[in-house]
């Protein structure tokens, strides 16, 4: 059978992301300074890249990372709704700092293999997994031998990654995840393999 490539890169920064503060599907936050040059860079590595099919989330965040590469490559952006990062309810917006205690018992249970607790208000990852699974792997069967880039969340791709490569998905927290990284996987029959993963060495120019 034929095989695909895929690139799934995170968003660049927002000020949510900046500030600490909680920022999941609730947040429709634009890239800040930062964010726009990571998502310039994450283009430009993409360039030596012969991709066919471009996707993100409906979130404005991926939209505009999404949007420079497309403007470069001259593909059109597939917007999907179940590409958004988790739901995270009540804490959407919440300092991180301030909302420790209930989001550790949150990691707690879902390590311990509880992955259908939600997030008060919010969504499971369980749920987060079903919907965005689904959404790729019809993209990934409905072209084979192609090349396709997402551009999407952090913790949606901590939950798809564990599951794809086999880690579990209560494992998800030992995936990492930098604004305007990529990860480049191969899927071949329904199977995927990692090439590299949290690639950040082509935005290296940024000063943080």
């Amino acid at each position: 059978m034929s095989e695909n490539r895929l690139f799934i890169a995170r968003h660049g920064e927002t000020e949510y992301n900046r500030k600490g503060l909680l920022q999941g599907r609730g947040i429709n936050a634009p890239l800040n300074k930062t964010g726009i040059k990571q998502a310039q860079y994450l283009s430009e590595y993409l360039q030596s890249y012969d991709t066919n099919f471009l996707a993100c989330s409906s979130l404005l965040r991926a939209e505009e990372t999404a949007g420079y590469y497309s403007r470069d490559s001259d593909l059109p952006i597939v917007k999907n709704s179940n590409l958004d990062e988790m739901d995270f309810g009540n804490f959407e917006g919440a300092p991180f700092s301030e909302v420790i205690r209930e989001i550790q018992e949150l990691d707690n249970a879902w390590r311990g293999g509880d992955l259908s607790v939600q997030v008060p208000g919010g969504e499971s990852p369980v749920e987060v997994l079903k919907r965005a699974n689904e959404a790729i792997r019809s993209y990934l069967d409905s072209r084979p031998g192609e090349t396709l880039v997402m551009v999407v969340h952090g913790r949606l791709i901590r939950i798809l990654l564990s599951e794809w490569l086999g880690y579990g998905l209560k494992n998800m927290h030992m995936i990492e995840h930098k604004n305007g990284a990529v990860n480049q996987l191969i899927h071949k029959n329904g199977h995927f393999e990692a090439v590299y993963l949290n690639k950040t060495e082509h935005l290296k120019e940024i000063n943080y």
